[in-house]
């Protein structure tokens, strides 16, 4: 029994030295394979690693096919969405410097490149866009569209293009602003779709210079003040979003015309309406000049003066002194000054040659009485104008020197003509009655003291006149003159 169990484990030691055999055979044949497949396993661990970290690169910085249609394509809609597209390739290019910090800054370039393509198509279709709805927007509108908004601040990152589009929209406005004026002026529009068959043409009042200037110059007042509310709301309503745009463009083209003093939103804001208004300006000047030329009453030509001078100062603060339209109605004002004064000088040559002799009962001349009349008119326009209470004095001293002083000195030259006591009277009428004409406005005063002067002494030399008359006629002058030489002393006394 024992040797059948030593037969036994003799066999099975056998047994296993084979099976050890095989095994050892089979390990050193599958050991390549086993070697592959580890190696195959690493390398798919790697390549999912890689292939997660790709899809994250390409979910933050490649944009996909549905997204870039949207920030590119014309075809899609300027809306919220497109702002996002937007928003997130100028997060792309700024992450992109990261990249630039790395060994191989090759990819990092090349997308650089590829968000700053995108990005210039879609500031260009914005820009596209943009100019596409200001030929229909409506000013006057107060629901105007949030993106207009949103797209003129988005945009201003990018000045040429902003620039360009403002000018684009200027031209457009200025040509509505001057359709409109003339549509004011004759009651007939270009465009046939502003007319009221209810309202007056301006130019049905030409021939009353005075009120045609006036319709001209308020409807030009209401029409700046209409287009400043209207931009400010479109371009400055939401606090200084425009400036940031702005700032943020000058570091994308600084050498762009934008990027030198800091911005300001109201002087850009008072230059675009200064552009807009440029043609309303250039009609209303040359209408109010021929209206001017063609009026010969120095009181309406000179109340014309006044009354574009109010609005000279009301535009001034409204666009500034350098706008064009504050040019122009300068140069009105001016014109219709140079106007009044050739009026003037030939009123002055007129009366010259007309005021030759004193009335017979040396009243004021008729011609005296009817520059008072005139002056009178002319103070009363200058008193409801702007003019400063500290400059108005001076101001107005040319006016006098115009129109009464010529008048009086005729009438200086009329009373050397005539003999004591007539000569006196005559200048006192005539004094008095200018005096009278003077006072009651504060901005002459200083030709009432002249005047003052001239009726003391011109009344010194009547009084003396008539003490010398009085003496000859009650005999008195020989007694007088024979007392003149005695003194009040005793001995004078007791003669």
């Amino acid at each position: 029994q024992l040797k059948r169990i030593g037969s036994t484990i003799s066999s099975l030691n056998a047994c296993c030295e084979d099976m050890r055999r095989v095994v050892a055979a089979a390990r050193q044949d599958n050991a390549p394979v086993l070697d592959e497949a580890s190696a195959l396993l690493t390398q798919k661990e790697d390549l999912e690693k890689k292939s997660r970290l790709l899809d994250a690169f390409n979910k933050h910085f490649v944009l996909p096919e549905e997204e870039l249609m949207a920030l590119t394509s014309a075809t899609e809609a300027i809306d919220a969405h497109f702002f996002a597209v937007l928003a997130r390739t100028k997060q792309i290019y700024a992450d992109c410097q990261v990249l630039l910090g790395s060994e191989n800054q090759r990819l990092g370039l090349e997308l650089m490149d590829q968000s700053s393509r995108q990005l210039n198509s879609g500031y260009q279709k914005l820009f596209r866009w943009i100019q596409k709805e200001f030929k229909i927007l409506d000013l006057e509108n107060p629901q105007i569209n949030a993106f207009i908004r949103r797209s003129l601040r988005t945009l201003a990152e990018r000045p040429t293009l902003f620039e360009s589009c403002l000018d684009s929209f200027s031209q457009a406005r200025e040509h509505v602003l001057t359709d409109g004026f003339y549509s004011a002026l004759t009651g007939s529009s270009t465009t046939d779709q502003d007319n009221d068959p209810t309202m007056k043409p301006i130019e049905f009042h030409a021939h009353d210079t005075l009120r045609y200037t006036g319709d001209i110059l308020a409807w030009a007042h209401s029409a700046t003040v209409s287009e400043r509310e209207s931009l400010e709301s479109l371009f400055i309503s939401e606090g200084d979003e425009m400036a940031k745009g702005i700032r943020a463009g000058r570091q994308s083209e600084p050498w762009s015309a934008m990027g030198g003093d800091v911005f300001d939103g109201r002087k850009a804001l008072d230059s675009l309406v200064n552009r807009n208004m440029t043609g309303v300006a250039r009609a209303l000047r040359q209408r109010i000049e021929q209206a001017i030329q063609g009026q010969d009453d120095p009181v309406t030509i000179y109340r014309t003066v006044n009354l574009i001078s109010f609005y000279r100062v009301t535009l001034k603060k409204l666009l500034g002194p350098d706008s064009f339209i504050m040019e122009s109605l300068s140069s009105l004002e001016d014109f219709a000054m140079r106007q009044f004064e050739a009026l003037q000088n030939d009123q002055t040559a007129t009366i010259q040659a007309e005021l030759t002799q004193a009335p017979s009962d040396l009243s004021i001349p008729d011609i005296l009485d009817e520059t008072l009349t005139q002056l009178k008119a002319l103070m009363k326009s200058f008193e409801s104008s702007l003019t400063p209470v500290d400059s108005r004095e001076v101001d107005f001293k040319p006016i006098l020197s115009q129109t009464l002083k010529p008048v009086l000195e005729a009438c200086d030259s009329l009373a050397e003509s005539l003999q004591l006591p007539a000569s006196s009277i005559f200048l006192l009428n005539c004094y008095i009655a200018a005096r009278f004409t003077l006072q009651p406005f504060d901005f002459t005063q200083s030709l009432i003291g002249q005047i003052d002067k001239i009726v003391a002494s011109s009344t010194g030399n009547l009084i003396t006149y008539q003490h010398a008359f009085f003496l000859h006629v009650s005999g008195l002058h020989p007694l007088l003159t024979a007392l003149t030489p005695l003194t009040d002393s005793d001995e004078d006394l007791g003669r």
